[in-house]
This record gives C-alpha cells, sequence and structure tokens, in this order.
C-alpha cells in the first residue's frame, strides 16, 4: 500500500534523515587502508546507541536472506554490490567500498547509501561512482508532483546507457516511512510518463546502482551479499526523497 505524507509527518522524518546522513559520513571518513569491516559496523552500531535510535537491519529478514541480516550496516566492496553482510575483512588499497544504512528515529526511518574508494583509486573505479550520483541526482529532479514514477526510473537509466553502463531491475529503490521497505518499487529504469503519479506526501528512497561490465548477479554464500556474475565492481548511491509541493526534499543530504 502506498502512503502520504503529511507535510507535518516529513518534518518529523527530517531527524532520521540527517542521523543516517551523520552515520553514512562517519563510515566514509572512518573507511581507509587497514580498516576492518567490522570495525565499521561497530561504529555505526555504536552511534545508533547513542542517538537512541533502533536498527533497520539487524533483525531484517526477507525472503532472498538466509537469515536475520545480524549486522546494522551494508558493507560491499569490490565485486560485492549490494546487501554486503560485514565480515572479518581488512580493507585494502584501491577497494571500492558501498555503504548502506537505514535506521529509525522516533519511529520514522530513512536510508541512505555512498561508494568511496579506499587508498590509491581506479580511475574507472572514480568514473562509476560518479556517473552513480549522477544518475541519482537524474532521478531525484524528476521527484515532482505532477510527474510519473517512469520519469524517475527513465533518468536513472539514461545516465547509465549514456556511459555504455547495463541496468540490473531486480533491486532499486522503495517507499520508506514507518518501516524501511514499503510501496512504490522504484526501477533503475523505465519509460518516461508511465507508471504512479507523483503526488506531495510521497517518501521514497531512489538508488541507483551500476557495475562496470554486466547487469548480473548472484548471492554470496553467506546467503546476503549480491556479486557481480562477472566480478567486475560496483557502485550504489541511495538518498531518501520526500516529494513536496516544492518539488523534492533531500532528508538524507550529507551537506
Amino acid at each position: 500500500m502506498i502512503e502520504l505524507r503529511t507535510p507535518t509527518q516529513i518534518e518529523q522524518m527530517r531527524p532520521a534523515g540527517e542521523f543516517v546522513a551523520s552515520v553514512i559520513k562517519a563510515l566514509a571518513a572512518k573507511a581507509d587502508v587497514g580498516v576492518n569491516l567490522l570495525e565499521l559496523d561497530a561504529l555505526a552500531h555504536q552511534m545508533i546507541r547513542e542517538r537512541g535510535a533502533e536498527s533497520c537491519y539487524i533483525d531484517y529478514h526477507p525472503s532472498f536472506g538466509a537469515s536475520p541480516f545480524g549486522k546494522v550496516l551494508c558493507t560491499s566492496v569490490n565485486d560485492a554490490v549490494l546487501h554486503g553482510l560485514p565480515f572479518d575483512y581488512v580493507l585494502q588499497d584501491g577497494d571500492l567500498l558501498s555503504v548502506d544504512f537505514a535506521a529509525s528515529v522516533d519511529g520514522w526511518v530513512a536510508d541512505s547509501a555512498l561508494s568511496v574508494v579506499v587508498g590509491t583509486p581506479r580511475e574507472e573505479d572514480l568514473r562509476l561512482i560518479e556517473v552513480t550520483g549522477q544518475a541519482l541526482d537524474a532521478g531525484i529532479s524528476w521527484a515532482r508532483p505532477g510527474n510519473r514514477l517512469g520519469d524517475i526510473s527513465a533518468a536513472i537509466g539514461e545516465v547509465a546507457r549514456s556511459h555504455g553502463l547495463l541496468v540490473n531491475l531486480q533491486f532499486g529503490g522503495h517507499g520508506v516511512g514507518r518501516t524501511m521497505h514499503g510501496d512504490p518499487h522504484v526501477p533503475n529504469d523505465g519509460r518516461p510518463g508511465r507508471g504512479l503519479k507523483l503526488k506531495p506526501g510521497l517518501v521514497i528512497a531512489i538508488e541507483p546502482w551500476f557495475m562496470h561490465t554486466t547487469d548480473e548477479i548472484y548471492t554470496d554464500a553467506d546467503g546476503w551479499t549480491l556479486r557481480s556474475k562477472d566480478g567486475s565492481r560496483g557502485a550504489h548511491m541511495e538518498h531518501t526523497v520526500a516529494i513536496t509541493e516544492d518539488g523534492p526534499l533531500v532528508l538524507t543530504a550529507r551537506d
């Protein structure tokens, strides 16, 4: 069921967005050569406790997950592109790391993701991150009353295709509110002018993710981490966005 939020409720969601943004920024600053993925998860866990927030991940167990997630953060490294389950891995020079984090503050949820390169970057990884960010910005620009959901999806897909990237449609954006995942599903490609008409009060997570040379993925033996089928690296960007009369409001803005 698609739910629309009142202006008052959207204001009530701001603290969740600000908190999630602060955690993403802290994780990006902490990520460095020699840092263990479990240290990043511990930092996010500590910030949750200090804020009095609630994790959206630790008990999360959808149909595609092998078991309850058990951690508070997704850490996807190199060919791991989504849902990376933190494990005992020390970041190496040149690793491409994506962090995805969602939490609830005072009963409202926000969700965000960011990709960074640890240490010495590869030019192709920096370009992939930049393009993924451009696709996110393009999708957000269409999150306005009167447009259609397909306009957001098409804008994301157009950026990907213009840079020769393929788009996986198995996982994409989603509604956000009292829970982390709700309706509507927001694919990362689509047809403009089609789909749900966007109205003020709709709050969605917009999250493009692309891989260098494929759109195919498989599930790692841990039952959670999704990896590119050909071993190519992936990037992932996400913001929680409220559609208002004045246009898109990025609740997880990190500026």
